[in-house]
């Protein structure tokens, strides 16, 4: 299954549906005569006596006011998720449509905002009234994905008859609360329904990391916002932020320092409620120690910021000394200050680059996160070579774990990417994980033949 969604509506058989019985007759028993069986998940008892105790009709759904569009669309407008959607979007959403499987987004309290994904599937969902506006909460309908995650603050997968409605019982799914990446205090839920494939266990890490990943677009938005450069020359290509800082909030100094090198010559620099854009050798110099945790000595750090090709440029010792100085005044800025240490070189508490971030999703298994991460190569026109052995590890190690372990539909992301596409080798992967009577074949056969033709004309010019 790589780590994409994929969705199977097959009725289970043997063990699995024997499994099913028993959960069914032990939910009818808890419903009915109050008598909880043993076999059951001590999460699932305890929600359906919360949904006892509510006196909620496990037969039929709630009435409840609808809302008009105006008013669906007001709450949608006003509520701070809608500025991630793309990010939903890019993660989750696109793949559900082929899945088989829904995408809701729910506020706070458990209404659904959002619903996307398989179109059929959304029809019959309908029935047990799984719509936008509908109040899908603990309270409103017992125990459910979204309701329960939200209730226990936690993520969760809810099996078919788990749910306390007999009319969900056909489906599953996984919720995970999304929490304001400030002050922690819940913003909404994310929730996956469809089938049994809606809570298989690499479901809930995917939506966990998607989860992540909007909190940290949260995160980036505001200081997006609220941005100040700090640049220790002026270039007319630096990219132009606001000049507003934001004040510390209490406790702040206790978030981790962010420092993004993606795609990008500059960096961008985010510590407690600060963030300053930094010039491309001060990225230099930042990103190497932040992958150097353990600290480079001055003579390490001024060979990996050499440029090798025969610029002229001033690579010494006393140079590198000199640009530290500059870095230092740079880095006071932000508050809480980035404090580099002397004898070795070193962060005085770690600093994240967003590469080791995309790593980190990659060791995790979240390749889907990873990629939507990866905003292209490392500080990209950078020379020094401690630079470009980051940029190339970074890059294989991504290029490694697509070609080896993601879903053909993310292989085909991976390769319509301005980095692999010209990659042969991921194109022809491609066209091997599709199956014969895909439509998409014609488009990849197509890419191959490009690739092929236009290198043969550039070695034929070569060779003039």
């Amino acid at each position: 299954m790589g780590h994409g969604l994929k969705s199977t509506s097959s009725v289970p058989s043997g063990p699995a549906r024997e499994s099913l019985v028993a959960l069914e007759r032990a939910h009818e028993s808890a419903v009915t005569d109050r008598v909880f069986r043993t076999g059951v998940r001590k999460l699932v008892q305890d929600s359906w006596q919360r949904s006892l105790s509510l006196s909620l009709d496990p037969g039929s759904v709630a009435p409840e006011r609808a809302l008009t569009d105006v008013e669906l669309r007001d709450l949608r407008n006003q509520h701070p998720l809608a500025a991630v959607l793309p990010v939903v979007h890019n993660l989750l959403i696109r793949h559900a449509l082929d899945a088989e499987l829904l995408v809701a987004i729910g506020d706070e309290s458990g209404r659904l905002l959002w619903i996307d994904g398989d179109r059929v599937l959304r029809r019959q969902v309908e029935e047990m009234l799984f719509v936008e506006g509908a109040d899908w909460s603990e309270q409103r309908v017992g125990t459910s994905a979204p309701g329960t995650a939200l209730a226990l603050d936690r993520g969760i997968q809810i099996r078919r008859a788990e749910h306390f409605n007999a009319l969900a019982h056909p489906w599953s799914c996984t919720a995970v609360p999304i929490h304001d990446p400030d002050t922690g205090k819940i913003l909404g839920v994310i929730d996956i329904t469809g089938g049994d494939q809606a809570v298989a266990p690499q479901t809930l890490p995917l939506v966990e990391a998607a989860v992540a990943a909007m909190e940290a677009e949260l995160r980036i938005q505001r200081l997006d916002g609220h941005r100040t450069i700090a640049s220790d020359r002026t270039d007319a290509r630096a990219p132009r932020r606001s000049s507003i800082a934001l004040l510390p909030a209490p406790g702040r100094n206790l978030m981790p320092v962010g420092f993004g090198v993606l795609g990008s010559d500059y960096g961008h620099l985010e510590s407690g409620g600060m963030a300053i854009d930094v010039s491309p050798r001060h990225a230099e110099i930042l990103t190497l120690l932040a992958w150097h945790r353990e600290g480079l000595s001055a003579d390490r750090l001024a060979f990996l910021l050499s440029d090798q090709t025969g610029s002229g440029q001033n690579n010494s010792v006393d140079t590198l000394r000199a640009e530290m100085v500059r870095v230092r005044k740079v880095l006071e800025q932000v508050s809480p200050p980035v404090v580099i240490g002397s004898r070795p070189y070193r962060m005085q508490f770690p600093v994240e680059l967003d590469a080791q971030r995309v790593l980190a999703f990659l060791e995790r298994g979240a390749h889907r996160v990873a990629l939507a991460a990866y905003r292209g190569p490392v500080l990209p026109n950078s020379l020094s070579p401690g630079i470009i052995d980051i940029r190339t590890e970074v890059s294989a190690r991504l290029r490694e774990a697509m070609l080896t372990d993601a879903s053909v539909d993310l292989l085909l992301e991976y390769a319509r990417s301005e980095e692999a596409t010209y990659d042969s080798e991921v194109w022809r992967a491609c066209l091997e994980l599709l199956p014969a009577r895909s439509p998409k074949r014609a488009t990849v056969v197509a890419r191959l033949k490009r690739i092929d033709d236009e290198l043969g004309a550039l070695r034929n010019t070569s060779q003039r």
